[in-house]
């Protein structure tokens, strides 16, 4: 199951009002559901990334994986959590080189969390702040929609986002 369809499944789950929990994160990174360890073109495959992609996570230090009798890499339960993880912070847009000093403190053990902590408290900071970003370019995608005669808001097209409200097709055409 690529991270995609992971996705998809653990936004189901999070039901109406969008409020995460521990168990929808959970969802994510179910790798114990998959039935022992990985070749590389699966585990690209679940991760929804290219083998390339992990070999690159793989030298960049941020999983070790381990290898079968002819040296074919194999990913185990233990390195799909982490990477479904490390997926997750890079599609949030977290720098490969915090990434790479977060696994870092999680591989040097528990005294780590205090600067773990803080790192992920920055991010999340970093991710709320797109996420008012990529709000306000909706309302302005969607105020455009709208002096084009489109249908807006909520229910328009499938989308799943929900915002202010736009002026409907009834405004006046600004210049482009």
């Amino acid at each position: 199951m690529a991270t995609d369809d992971l996705m998809a499944r653990a936004l189901a789950a999070l039901g109406e009002d969008g409020a995460p929990s521990a168990d929808v994160i959970h969802a994510l990174a179910d790798a114990d559901a998959v039935s022992g360890p990985l070749p590389i073109a699966e585990a690209a495959a679940y991760l929804d990334v290219s083998p390339h992609t992990l070999r690159y996570y793989e030298r960049a230090g941020l999983v070790e994986v381990g290898r079968d009798a002819a040296g074919y890499r194999l990913y185990d339960a233990a390195a799909l959590r982490r990477l479904v993880f490390v997926t997750r912070m890079r599609l949030s847009g977290m720098p490969m080189r915090d990434v790479q000093h977060y696994i870092t403190l999680v591989d040097a053990g528990k005294q780590t969390e205090p600067e773990r902590l803080d790192l992920l408290l920055e991010h999340r900071d970093t991710i709320r702040r797109r996420i008012r970003e990529l709000n306000l370019s909706l309302v302005a995608t969607e105020y455009k929609i709208a002096t084009y005669g489109g249908a807006t808001g909520p229910d328009a097209g499938g989308s799943d986002v929900t915002g202010p409200d736009v002026p409907g097709p009834d405004v006046t055409r600004p210049d482009d």
